[in-house]
């Protein structure tokens, strides 16, 4: 089975300045509760082959993982891919306008879990859910509170 969670939230800032903070992987620790640390495998800018490892804590498990960017077009989409592990997964960020002046965030993750990840997918992709919501109303209060 598969998860693909999608989340949103807008946020009353302008994407700019949205997608810079969100899109920089060394800004992930201040708004994901999991991320623990990111370190660059590449020398930033991010781009198209950027490679980072992030160290995270999900479930009650340590998690190392490397993310290699694999689509980015600058404040509008980051795509990143982790093809190895127990779950291959890939995170989708895209920012747009709102009428209003702020942005609207989407995050998406999505990937095919293996061995028992591929039994507990409904359990993991309810965890994600909520993982999610969390971070983006972290990222919201961060961005808006500056």
């Amino acid at each position: 089975m598969s998860v693909d969670v999608l989340t949103e939230v807008v946020i009353d800032r302008s994407r700019e300045l949205v997608a810079a903070f969100a899109g920089d992987p060394t800004n992930a620790p201040a708004w994901y509760a999991r991320i623990r640390g990111v370190d660059w495998r590449t020398a930033p800018p991010l781009r198209v082959g950027s490679q980072m490892d992030f160290v995270a804590h999900f479930l009650g498990r340590r998690l190392a993982y490397t993310y290699e960017v694999i689509d980015y077009a600058p404040g509008e989409r980051l795509v990143m891919r982790t093809p190895a592990g127990p779950f291959p997964m890939e995170t989708t960020y895209t920012w747009v306008d709102t009428p209003e002046g702020g942005t609207r965030m989407t995050l998406r993750n999505r990937g095919e879990p293996s061995g028992f990840g591929k039994i507990a997918a409904p359990i993991l992709e309810a965890a994600i859910r909520r993982a999610n919501h969390a971070d983006l109303a972290r990222l919201k209060t961060l961005l808006e509170t500056r």
